[in-house]
């Protein structure tokens, strides 16, 4: 049986190994990589010259790393509560029996198959002062003035937030939903003859079956919220001044613009550990309530 077990294992070899290649070329290779050019002064031009802890004691004293750190985890404190509301609410409404659910299920998750460029032009179409769209709509309901929406700090972090939840709703939505079809209709039976309200089948059947699948939305969003990008500098340019410029923009400008490439691989590692620390936050709480 043994010997039955270990020929097995060798012939899946040559079926795994292109994959195991590919993985360590691209995913081992440059971590690793990535890690000795934060202890080096490295750049495009320069020689590259051993700097030791240099780069992350220059980290620690930066104020343009902690405005842009903290300018990240306001869009994940702002993004990630109203993320999962929105997405369990927009998962209940497609959830219920009617002829447009499929129509609503389309609708809803549509917006999440576009490209990031894509949604930040309709964005600044959307979002411009004075020929705008939404400001337009402001006009014909009688309401005067011009908000600066991309010039605002405020306006702008509304703007931003707003854009990324009709963007990337929907993949929060499919998740509830298929949550939500798991739960056995019994237990809706036996409320409805007990007599049970709408909001106390949801309280205590819909929201304790859903809490295991909600634990890993939450630990998505914060992921995903702190890896923020791409939209913000279509949308902003991190603007007004840098006031909603987030960490990753950041570290581009840095290794890309002033090619302080080993500067710029210390504030990765920085962000990767505070990914880190998160997930294992989390995954510890899900452990400890006896959720694997």
């Amino acid at each position: 049986m043994k010997g039955t077990k270990l020929s097995g294992n060798i012939k899946a070899i040559p079926f795994l190994l292109p994959f195991f290649i590919f993985y360590v070329v691209f995913t081992i290779f440059p971590i690793v990589k990535g890690l000795q050019m934060s202890f080096y002064d490295w750049s495009l031009i320069q020689k590259m010259n051993f700097v030791g802890l240099k780069n992350y004691i220059m980290m620690f004293q930066d104020p343009d790393f902690w405005s842009s750190l903290w300018n990240t985890t306001l869009f994940t404190i702002l993004s990630t509560p109203t993320m999962i509301v929105l997405g369990l609410s927009l998962a209940l409404m497609a959830n219920t029996r009617s002829k447009l659910r499929g129509f609503f299920r389309g609708a809803y998750f549509l917006p999440s198959i576009l490209s990031v460029s894509v949604i930040s032009y309709i964005a600044i179409f959307i979002l411009q002062p004075y020929t705008g769209f939404l400001n337009s709509i402001l006009h014909l309901i009688g309401i005067e003035g011009e908000p600066l929406w991309l010039a605002n700090s405020t306006l702008a972090w509304v703007s931003i937030v707003g854009v990324t939840l009709w963007w990337t709703v929907g993949f929060n939505m499919i998740l509830f939903l298929a949550a939500l079809q798991e739960i056995p209709d019994y237990l809706y039976e036996a409320a409805n003859i007990d007599g049970a309200t709408p909001w106390q089948k949801f309280w205590n059947i819909t929201f304790p079956q859903l809490i295991p699948i909600g634990r890993v939305v939450l630990l998505l969003q914060i992921l995903s919220s702190y890896k923020v990008f791409a939209q913000i500098l279509l949308i902003t340019g991190g603007g007004p001044g840098t006031t909603t410029r987030p960490l990753i923009q950041y570290i581009y400008e840095t290794g890309f613009d002033k090619f302080n490439l080993g500067y710029a691989a210390t504030m990765s590692y920085a962000l990767f550990f505070i990914l880190l620390i998160l997930s294992l936050i989390q995954l510890r709480n899900r452990s400890d309530q006896g959720v694997i």
